[in-house]
């Protein structure tokens, strides 16, 4: 009996402890119900989810080079006569930069000339010598051994004129080498020298020319991306998209050209390198730039604009409206971004509305009334870094 009363209050109990869950649940939905029929709803814009070939950009940020750079130094130790060259001017490969006191040299050049004609007379002299005695060893006049010992005068000279036109040739260089001239066509930059200074064989820098047209683009990528990289040079010249830092207005189209052939193991990045007209010169050497490389295309992914998808403690989500006009927070994986547009690869389906505008006064279940629906044009630009 004891047993049958002990089971039956526990009943008792369960079906009281029901009957106040229920009631609980149910006061509960009519008080939410009754404030959303008072809270007026959240004025939001929204947009539908499309579908579009989305292409996956590599973005980073990489610094212009020039296409040749080249240090000019002094060949022979001088003086600094004159600096033909002005600031920043553009110079074709010959023209005269810098010109060096050619007055010591052209009195070596006029001693070595000197020493060489004396040298030549001295070997003609020989030679008539050596004939005249070969004549007379054939007549019976002189013996063989005279007519060695001016076989190997003649020799001799002959030596001490090739000795003297070899230092003749050497002392003309060193009197060329006081006109500097550019070897390539390029920009000339700053001032480095005034005349009257001493400058140093191989030590002292006289001038720097750039060439910027072309102009490389010098960047680094993670080394996760370096087989994407390859496929996509393999199947066709890879293009890169080149803009400068605050400046939207301003892109330019590189061809990649190079691939380094080892990853910094510091950094874990790999040296790239893409080639770029720089026609009007409007980039400069040394300067910061914006890279992106179009890899691959995703084919018909689902877009939305980027500005609907918020970031949150457990990873990007954003709000969809129902037909009820009330919002659900989904949770979305990104696959992508390009040109204000979010690639969704998970929680979102095509023509679904979702808030792009009012987020921040939104929660589950919350009522909205959709002022504009707009139209997935991608009118922003958002970027990604190349090293995650």
């Amino acid at each position: 009996m004891k047993k049958t009363k002990v089971v039956v209050m526990l009943a008792t109990l369960l079906v009281l402890l029901v009957g106040v869950v229920y009631w609980h649940k149910v006061s509960n939905d009519k008080a939410a119900e009754k404030m959303r029929k008072t809270v007026p709803p959240v004025p939001v814009t929204a947009a539908r989810a499309q579908t579009r070939d989305i292409p996956i950009l590599l973005e980073a940020v990489g610094r212009a080079e020039a296409y040749e750079s080249v240090t000019l130094k002094a060949r022979v130790d001088g003086q600094v006569l004159s600096v033909v060259y002005t600031e920043g001017q553009h110079v074709k490969p010959g023209d005269v930069l810098v010109r060096l006191d050619p007055n010591d040299y052209a009195a070596r050049l006029t001693q070595s000339e000197a020493n060489l004609a004396r040298s030549v007379a001295q070997q003609a002299k020989a030679r008539a010598d050596l004939i005249r005695y070969l004549s007379l060893k054939e007549r019976g006049f002189v013996s063989e051994e005279k007519v060695n010992e001016f076989r190997t005068a003649e020799a001799a000279v002959s030596a001490t004129v090739r000795a003297d036109k070899a230092a003749l040739e050497l002392v003309r260089l060193q009197h060329s080498y006081t006109t500097v001239r550019s070897p390539i066509a390029g920009i000339v930059g700053a001032r480095l020298v005034s005349p009257g200074a001493g400058v140093k064989v191989n030590d002292t820098t006289l001038a720097v020319v750039n060439r910027v047209q072309p102009l490389y683009v010098t960047f680094a990528v993670a080394e996760k991306h370096l087989p994407i990289l390859r496929r996509s040079l393999a199947k066709s010249d890879l293009k890169a998209i080149v803009g400068v830092p605050g400046d939207k207005s301003q892109r330019f189209e590189a061809e990649v050209k190079f691939i380094d052939n080892a990853v910094d193991a510091s950094t874990g990045m790999i040296q790239m390198k893409a080639l770029l007209e720089n026609k009007e010169e409007k980039l400069t050497a040394g300067q910061f730039l914006n890279v992106s490389l179009a890899l691959e295309t995703l084919p018909q992914a689902v877009v939305v604009p980027a500005e609907a998808v918020q970031q949150g403690v457990e990873g990007n989500f954003l709000f969809v409206v129902k037909a009820d006009q009330t919002v659900e927070t989904r949770k979305v994986t990104l696959n992508t971004t390009y040109q204000g547009l979010a690639a969704i690869g998970q929680g979102v389906a095509v023509g679904e509305t979702v808030v792009t505008d009012g987020q921040l006064r939104l929660t589950q279940g919350a009522m909205v009334q959709v002022k504009t629906v707009q139209p997935v044009n991608g009118a922003a630009s958002t970027r990604s870094s190349a090293q995650k």
